[in-house]
């Protein structure tokens, strides 16, 4: 197969696809990082092929890639979303220089990550000599904590704008404190703290102009992304409440099967919203941002929803740990809580006031 870095082949969703069917019947220890999976990533063509995805059918097989990984593992959902995000980084801002040092990192199967909270005082970047930079401070909630092996930072400068750096961590995972990671769901992601300070870096490590990370609309936009594997979370929850009603014959009863209907309503309207937010979001869609902004709260809901009626249709059953649905439920309860929801559905009707933001009535 061909992993040269953004190298795009039909082949993708189909080797995903197998893979996850293969994860979906086996055990695996949720509170460990999942590196065997991990390894079964780098090993098929997705590793490296989503670098620079366009509009049509490259965004549609990220999608697809996104969400069969998200149905099957939220942890190894949330760390591959984040190895895209990087890469795809690198592609936009960099250098050519830099660029090829992206490539070839991907190609020897580095997890790339992107790492933006941080605790006060946050993370500066101090300016030693005329190629020479050190980092002061630390980063929480880093996804892969101590396993990424290339993490993408901001850092802020001396005139308060904030850089972007990409940081080699291959001989620096000891920096890492994952201790505090103690939370119900996502454990896998081991989404702990990063100390960079005394970290010294070269001017290539430095990618594109200050505050060129939140440009716009590839900042927001971007979000599309998790919103996938969100997705695919809720999808798989939708599968496994179909298999119990039908396992237990409870699908005769017409009130089980208006809940299921309401199921089903909820997450084939999210996957259209997604769709939608992805092609947009690629092509940088003026309507980009509020759309993405929108679907984000579309599969926020669509996710509670199914949530609620699995626990209400399979009962206690569906508390045990082993169940899918626990399983599910725990990792999903967690990743839905992105930031400033209310605040992102705010922008988004904003827009909607000026323009119907689905693109094919512009309120005339």
């Amino acid at each position: 197969m061909d992993h040269r870095v953004g190298a795009f082949s039909v082949d993708h969703v189909p080797v995903i696809r197998d893979l996850v069917a293969q994860w979906e019947r086996e055990p695996w220890d949720q509170e460990a990082f999942p590196a065997g999976r991990i390894a079964a990533l780098r090993a098929t063509t997705a590793w490296t092929a989503f670098v620079g995805v366009a509009p049509g059918p490259e965004a549609q097989d990220l999608l697809d890639v996104l969400r069969l990984i998200g149905r099957a593992d939220l942890s190894v959902g949330r760390l591959f979303e984040g190895h895209v995000n990087g890469l795809q980084l690198v592609a936009t801002y960099g250098s050519a220089e830099q660029r090829l040092t992206m490539a070839q990192a991907a190609e020897r199967g580095a997890l790339f990550g992107v790492w933006a909270t941080e605790p006060t005082p946050g993370l500066r970047i101090l300016q030693l000599g005329p190629d020479q930079w050190r980092l002061e401070g630390k980063k929480s909630f880093a996804t892969g904590a101590g396993q990424v092996d290339r993490a993408l930072v901001t850092a802020q400068r001396a005139d308060g704008t904030r850089q972007l750096v990409s940081v080699d961590l291959s001989t620096e995972k000891p920096r890492a404190d994952i201790d505090g990671w103690r939370v119900r769901g996502m454990r896998g992601t081991i989404s702990g703290l990063f100390d960079f300070s005394g970290l010294v870096v070269g001017g290539d490590s430095l990618i594109g102009a200050p505050d060129v990370y939140q440009t716009e609309p590839r900042f927001s936009a971007g979000a599309w992304r998790f919103t996938a594997v969100q997705l695919g979370a809720v999808e798989g929850l939708a599968r496994h409440l179909r298999d119990h009603l039908v396992a237990t014959g409870k699908g005769a009863d017409p009130i089980q099967r208006a809940r299921f209907a309401a199921c089903i309503v909820a997450v084939r309207s999210a996957g259209e919203w997604v769709r939608r937010a992805a092609q947009l979001a690629e092509a940088q869609a003026d309507e980009a941002v509020a759309f993405v902004l929108m679907t984000r709260g579309v599969v926020e809901e669509a996710g509670l929803a199914l949530m609620e009626a699995a626990a209400r249709t399979v009962g206690t059953a569906s508390f045990f740990t082993g169940n899918p649905i626990d399983r599910i439920t725990r990792d999903l309860g967690l990743y839905l809580r992105q930031p400033v929801p209310d605040q992102a559905r705010d922008r988004a009707a904003a827009a909607w006031l000026e323009a119907d933001c689905w693109g094919e009535d512009r309120w005339w």
